[in-house]
């Protein structure tokens, strides 16, 4: 009758833990659970960043990531409660984004995401954390191209799921030959063999291409600003507790002078003026 009792008393504790473990696991590790986290590994963040872009967010040959959204996603995942050796940086390529985010494959998008109604369908965003402009990026020798208007007739591109593309074709030049293409760096390679004539998007991400020791001298930015991008930081919609956090955390790099400073080390070399930090108006 005692090893009965026993017995009854150990299946008790086995299905207790079987229960446990089914309901999602340790929920003490930043993140929560695999599952349910979106994004987030047991103790480890995943986040989406651009693999391609120098100065904002760059993949380097040797496998480490450089650039102004690299840093910001650091510090904010800092405060969330990973350290660096806890981020796992993922591709979120611009058509992407939204998709990374639904389907639970990141937790947070930092990727020169631009705030938009269109995307908030989907998306929830943290910030602004930066604001940006249009502009076009031309060859060096390019005295053609002045004004968003002599793109008519031009051979323009950028990448698939910009809104930079869309902007010039629908508002600014809409008899311009637009090519949409997966990276930035397909549109240098037609801009430099002359195949195309412009390259359009954030003054900030054409400014950090220009920037590059293999590019100086060869593209010149032409210095409009078509239009007024502010960057905010995605996260899955409805997750206002995640939301309020990450707003924080931008908030405190702003003030206490970390923003300020991956601006200068990011974008100082290119000669790039970045515009004051924006309000952090989301969710607001």
């Amino acid at each position: 009758m005692k090893l009965s009792k026993v017995g009854a008393a150990a299946a008790v504790a086995v299905a207790l833990a079987l229960t446990a473990t089914a309901c999602g696991g340790d929920s003490t590790k930043p993140g929560g659970s695999a599952g349910a986290s979106g994004g987030a590994k047991d103790d480890k963040i995943v986040i989406g960043i651009k693999f391609d872009q120098p100065g904002v967010g760059l993949k380097t040959p040797e496998g480490k990531f450089t650039g102004f959204d690299v840093d910001v996603a650091t510090y904010v995942a800092k405060e969330l409660g990973y350290a660096p050796d806890k981020i796992e940086f993922k591709q979120a390529v611009s058509a992407e984004r939204e998709n990374l985010i639904s389907n639970g494959d990141v937790k947070l998008v930092v990727a020169s995401y631009t705030i938009n109604d269109k995307r908030k369908e989907r998306v929830d965003f943290a910030g602004p954390y930066f604001l940006a402009h249009q502009d076009l990026l031309v060859r060096a020798d390019d005295t053609s191209i002045t004004k968003a208007e002599d793109l008519n007739k031009k051979k323009l591109c950028s990448v698939t799921g910009s809104t930079s593309a869309q902007n010039v074709k629908t508002k600014l030049a809409p008899e311009a030959d637009l090519q949409q293409v997966g990276g930035y760096s397909e549109c240098l390679t037609g801009l430099e063999s002359k195949a195309l004539d412009a390259l359009t998007t954030d003054n900030v991400i054409l400014a950090g291409y220009a920037a590059q020791d293999k590019n100086k001298g060869k593209f010149k930015l032409v210095g409009l600003s078509l239009s007024n991008e502010n960057y905010g930081i995605g996260l899955k919609k409805g997750d206002k507790e995640l939301q309020t956090k990450v707003n924080a955390a931008i908030k405190k790099m702003q003030a206490d002078g970390a923003w300020a400073a991956a601006v200068e080390k990011n974008f100082g070399s290119a000669g790039y003026k970045a515009e004051p930090a924006p309000a952090v108006t989301e969710g607001s």
